[in-house]
């Protein structure tokens, strides 16, 4: 079952990989806008010398791990495919939202869990994760720019396991990605942005992230994309407030240093 002649296992593969791009680009435009100058978390010139990496190999690593995506998607579905091809019915409204919040927890604690060992870890870290923080000041199509068994790991298997706990549908999933894509690129985007709902709603958000993609933080705010639970809970926290710095923008201002 599908929407016209694509099905819901398809859509459910590609719809969330259009949407990164798609929500990237509306930020690389905003980018252009010089008047919001005034809510970047960094300024321009440190982009230029802190990022290691040019954004033309970060647009070639992100596709990469995004055919990794694709094949693991499409084999997981065929796998659990329905072979009658009428496709599952939708549950009630009130089980899709369950579901939706069961997938963000099995989500959230999978990638605490691994995002913090890859930290832990030397070898991994030096050899794996190290490559995803050399974006020292976070943009959004950065967001998935990670080595490919990292991306592996942390985003596709992590995937597949909110998918799978959860219960959920591919028409369901089709949602549920799109929404976690659109969350994750948020977390990178590199702005503070006045009326952002999802920066209002989620104490997990661009200026939480940003504390960790510093120096000072890289032991801080593991959690991605949805919650701050685990962090508050194993105590790798790190509360922050968002000061406005001189010489124009703002910052987040991690609270336990002067």
């Amino acid at each position: 079952m599908g929407i016209g002649a694509v099905s819901d296992e398809l859509l459910g593969t590609f719809v969330p990989i259009a949407v990164y791009w798609l929500y990237s680009g509306l930020y690389v435009a905003l980018d252009g806008v010089g008047r919001l100058d005034g809510y970047r978390l960094h300024t321009r010139e440190e982009a230029a010398t802190k990022n290691i990496v040019s954004k033309a190999a970060v647009v070639r690593g992100v596709l990469l791990q995004q055919v990794f995506q694709v094949a693991v998607s499409l084999t997981l579905f065929a796998v659990i495919g329905d072979e009658s091809g009428t496709g599952q019915k939708q549950p009630p409204a009130l089980v899709i939202a369950l579901q939706f919040i069961a997938a963000m927890v099995v989500m959230d604690t999978w990638q605490y869990f691994m995002h913090r060992y890859m930290h832990i870890n030397k070898f991994l870290y030096k050899h794996i994760h190290s490559k995803h923080h050399t974006l020292v000041v976070p943009y959004s199509f950065g967001a998935l720019y990670n080595h490919p068994l990292e991306g592996l790991i942390l985003d596709t298997i992590g995937g597949a396991l909110s998918f799978l706990v959860s219960g959920m549908t591919p028409r369901t999933s089709i949602f549920f990605f799109s929404f976690a894509t659109i969350k994750t690129v948020d977390d990178h985007c590199g702005l503070w942005l006045p009326g952002n709902i999802l920066q209002a709603l989620f104490s997990n958000n661009s200026a939480y992230h940003d504390i960790h993609h510093q120096l000072y933080g890289t032991k801080y705010n593991f959690s991605q994309p949805f919650f701050v639970m685990w962090d508050k809970i194993l105590g790798t926290y790190m509360p922050y407030s968002i000061e406005q710095r001189k010489g124009g923008g703002v910052e987040s201002k991690p609270a336990k240093l002067d």
